[in-house]
């Protein structure tokens, strides 16, 4: 089956309403994360008024000198009282005066691990690309682990309203790479105009769910994020729907498990996710051999979400109308792919990709 016809059989709803003009996006917009909110992640709370921030003790590495390290706690009010959670900054310095870099761009990376365990995480090329670089343990904000999450981390803090449409764990790891942008934002080192979110795997669907919440930031680096991220669901491969009652509930809110078995019936799918992002910039990886992920479905759906770049008078995804060959890197859009050999994971190569395809979009 051909890339169109596979397209034309999976019967995806519209992007967006036919006749939308660019100014009748935003409202439309707001619909689409209302529909998100509701049916896949669970409403997210409102963000607090104030994110404070402590620095603690931390002897890390300087990468040769390149960059100086911070490790800060970032606490605020909850309904439940106060939250927090470490994050780690690695800000990159004039090599004369040895000084942090003034108006850098950021990478904020939700991680599986604490930093400086640098497993998915090359710190020096990322420093070399120009880039500062904030990391926190996804642990730290919520444990991901069946048992006891819900009277653990930020879940505890938030009352919940029992319908189905209470925030999952993805929108928690969300909400926290969020309260570290508000704390970014404060800082002379960052340029506030070119903030990026970035994860992989489970991690990439938050950094994805994070961006499209957050217009703050100038866009996400998401990273074989498949099933409930950028992969369109029906018709998918690997994750499914139906791994969700036995596995992976948790990450989402509890009306996706009504879709169980009826993802065809579904008004939303992967590529309107994609399109919240628009007109920012929108890097996605994929692996050759990570079938559980399906890189045909995310394919699929980043070329749907194109559309809505292309409404907005920018071109989003610029790529043949054929699924892509192993190694096709396609930077020249507003939506950035790439399709390298090998498994599921977040590699040196794709984190090139995201930073020079960052780079190259950016002023």
């Amino acid at each position: 089956m051909t890339f169109l016809e596979d397209l034309q059989a999976r019967k995806l709803p519209p992007v967006m309403p036919e006749g939308m003009t660019a100014a009748q996006w935003p409202a439309y917009r707001k619909q689409l994360l209302e529909l998100f909110s509701r049916e896949e992640y669970g409403f997210t709370p409102p963000p607090p008024n104030e994110v404070r921030a402590g620095e603690l003790p931390f002897d890390g590495k300087n990468w040769a000198g390149k960059a100086v390290e911070r490790l800060v706690s970032l606490s605020f009010d909850t309904p439940n009282g106060e939250f927090s959670f470490p994050v780690n900054f690695v800000l990159p310095v004039d090599p004369q005066r040895g000084e942090p870099l003034r108006n850098t761009p950021l990478a904020i990376y939700i991680s599986f691990r604490s930093y400086p365990d640098c497993y998915y995480l090359p710190v020096e090329e990322i420093i070399d690309n120009g880039y500062a670089l904030a990391t926190f343990n996804y642990n730290d904000v919520s444990l991901d682990e069946q048992d006891g999450w819900l009277t653990d981390g930020i879940a505890a803090m938030y009352p919940r309203r029992g319908d189905g449409t209470d925030w999952g764990q993805c929108g928690m790891w969300a909400f926290a790479a969020s309260r570290v942008l508000d704390y970014a934002l404060t800082l002379d080192e960052i340029d506030k105009t070119r903030v990026f979110v970035a994860g992989h795997s489970r991690l990439g669907k938050t950094a994805l769910w994070c961006a499209a919440q957050d217009e703050r930031f100038a866009g996400a680096g998401v990273n074989d994020s498949g099933f409930g991220g950028m992969a369109i669901t029906r018709g998918k491969q690997g994750e499914q729907l139906r791994h969700l009652p036995v596995r992976i509930e948790r990450w989402f809110c509890g009306n996706f498990l009504n879709w169980v078995e009826r993802e065809n019936d579904m008004p939303f799918d992967a590529h309107m996710l994609g399109a919240l992002i628009a007109p920012r910039l929108l890097a996605v990886c994929n692996a050759e051999l990570d079938t559980w992920a399906d890189p045909q479905s995310e394919f699929m759906a980043l070329v749907e979400a194109g559309k809505a770049y292309e409404l907005l008078g920018v071109p989003g995804l610029i790529a043949p109308a054929e699924y892509p060959p192993v190694g096709a890197r396609f930077p020249e859009g507003r939506i950035g792919y790439s399709l390298r050999a090998g498994t599921h994971f977040m590699s040196r190569a794709d984190w090139g990709f995201y930073l020079k395809f960052w780079n190259r979009k950016t002023p």
